[in-house]
């Protein structure tokens, strides 16, 4: 299996980050796919997970048998924002987080993947 199979559009991922004070969370987001190589999440409700987004602009996503490590950016308007507008119609989206990856490891083979 393509480590991009685990994060496409529609799949369950758990999204982990990390406060300034090194206090990790971690939610359950649903993927809504990748956009020009990122992947793309809304914030419907995220509160804390927002917080420490906004300021660290680390992520960790595992799905599967991978986690993906990446910087994030924000949004609340733009081309982002009225995509998973489009993609989220059940929820109202606060605004968007989109992960340009960085690293991809095979957690069941140990090894970075390349991407």
């Amino acid at each position: 299996m393509k480590w991009e199979d685990e994060f496409k559009e529609g799949k369950e991922i758990v999204l982990a980050t990390c406060s300034n004070n090194s206090c990790p969370l971690a939610n359950i987001v649903v993927s809504l796919g990748f956009v020009e190589d990122k992947l793309l999440i809304a914030n419907c409700q995220m509160r804390r997970t927002f917080e420490n987004l906004l300021t660290t602009k680390k992520a960790c996503l595992v799905s599967g048998h991978f986690r993906i490590e990446g910087k994030v950016k924000l949004f609340d308007k733009g081309k982002y924002f009225d995509l998973a507008q489009q993609k989220t119609e059940d929820y109202i989206v606060k605004s968007v987080i989109l992960v340009e990856i960085e690293k991809v490891f095979d957690l069941d083979g140990v090894k970075e993947v390349p991407i």
